[in-house]
């Protein structure tokens, strides 16, 4: 492939959680082994967050230093910039404003991770735009809804990605109307997950995730509410623990006292999420110290059939560590034997645990081929490029 200079656009320095800063890390350095010249922008009129102080602030200080540690690490040091849209004459962090312009007129391709970056005349000079989203449902619902602005927003791109693998499929329920949404996943660079130590004695089922998500992201179509949260389906499975005799671990933000002590009276182990959140390898410990991980989808994700994976469990599946979670439809293209099992029901999170339990190493070397299979990568962004005539 022909050495192509390529912008990934996102948000990791502006919402600086382990999760999200290991999603963009994982496009710059899978372009990077591709052989491309990758910068990485954010460009960008909302406020950042910082979690040092927890406060939402138009100070970038915080940004600007993360970004220069994963510049560093992760080899793209001078190929960074961080443009305060939000203050007058746009201040920059990183690359000069002058540089970020000329690389929106120069770039082959400019990523739109997760499809959060808002359009200003800069960008908009370029008509090599990609958008990729990870959360499915939503925007596709608005263009059924006729939304104008998601309708425009989404014909200014070269090309539309989705890790709704079933979207534009009989299996997804959400008329398309013309638009063509191409199938992808979250890319893995699985070596910075590989470990050779197995999980100790003690280890246990784990997650992390965001109990109290904003209800901004529901959205009703034909008569119908679909939740952005996972917190109703947790609920739903609340008895996994007990009925499978298994001890489940979820690192997250629950608040309410109530729900607390059913989830703790149902055999979980609850653990404040906070120092991992912040810290992207005591993350990846986390994960890499786990048994494997249980969790739920979004209710979005499940009820339309969406064939969404999760990036936290393709790293789970990378790290050797098997996964069970909710079917969203994601077994029509991979998963479901050994590795990766997915479930609809508490008897078949009860099997699953069962069947890891039965030959954990199987399991774990399978769950590693998965990843590298699926989710690696190199091949991840090839694909991208290939289909989107970069």
């Amino acid at each position: 492939m022909k050495r192509k200079k390529i912008v990934v656009m996102g948000f990791m320095g502006s919402m600086p959680i382990a999760g999200v800063i290991w999603q963009h890390v994982h496009y710059i350095v899978g372009l990077q082994r591709l052989g491309h010249d990758v910068f990485y922008i954010e460009d960008s009129a909302r406020l950042p967050y910082n979690p040092e102080t927890f406060e939402v602030t138009n100070e970038f200080d915080y940004a600007a230093h993360l970004l220069s540690r994963l510049a560093r690490e992760f080899g793209f040091k001078n190929r960074w910039g961080f443009c305060a849209r939000y203050l007058p004459r746009n201040p920059t962090a990183g690359l000069p404003l002058k540089t970020i312009r000329r690389l929106y007129r120069e770039a082959d391709a400019i990523l739109n991770i997760c499809g959060t970056q808002e359009f200003n005349d800069d960008l908009l000079v370029s008509d090599r735009i990609l958008y990729i989203e990870s959360d499915p449902g939503v925007e596709q619902i608005k263009i059924d809804n006729g939304v104008k602005s998601t309708i425009e927003y989404l014909r200014r791109h070269r090309a539309l990605f989705t890790f709704g693998e079933n979207i534009g499929t009989k299996v997804f329920p959400v008329p398309t109307h013309g638009f063509k949404w191409l199938p992808t996943r979250q890319p893995v660079v699985t070596d910075l997950w590989k470990t050779s130590r197995a999980p100790s004695s003690a280890a246990v089922f784990t997650s992390v995730a965001n109990w109290s998500t904003s209800d901004l992201k529901d959205i009703t179509w034909r008569g119908s509410k679909y939740l952005w949260s996972k917190s109703r389906e947790f609920l739903r499975f609340i008895n996994a623990p007990k009925e499978s005799w298994e001890t489940f671990e979820l690192a997250t933000n629950i608040e309410d006292g109530n729900t607390r002590r059913r989830f703790e009276r149902s055999g979980w182990r609850l653990r404040c999420p906070l120092q991992m959140s912040v810290d992207y390898r005591l993350y990846r410990d986390y994960i890499r110290r786990s048994k494997g991980e249980f969790t739920v989808a979004k209710d979005q994700y499940v009820r339309l059939n969406t064939g969404w994976f999760s990036d936290r469990s393709a790293c789970y599946l990378a790290a050797g560590r098997p996964v069970i979670t909710q079917e969203t439809g994601f077994t029509k293209n991979y998963g479901s034997r050994t590795g990766l099992l997915s479930f609809r029901s508490l008897d078949e999170i009860v099997d699953a645990v069962k069947a890891i339990n039965g030959d954990y190493p199987k399991h774990s070397r399978s769950a590693r081929i998965l990843a590298r299979e699926f989710f690696e990568a190199e091949e991840v962004l090839r694909s991208i490029l290939d289909r989107a005539g970069i």
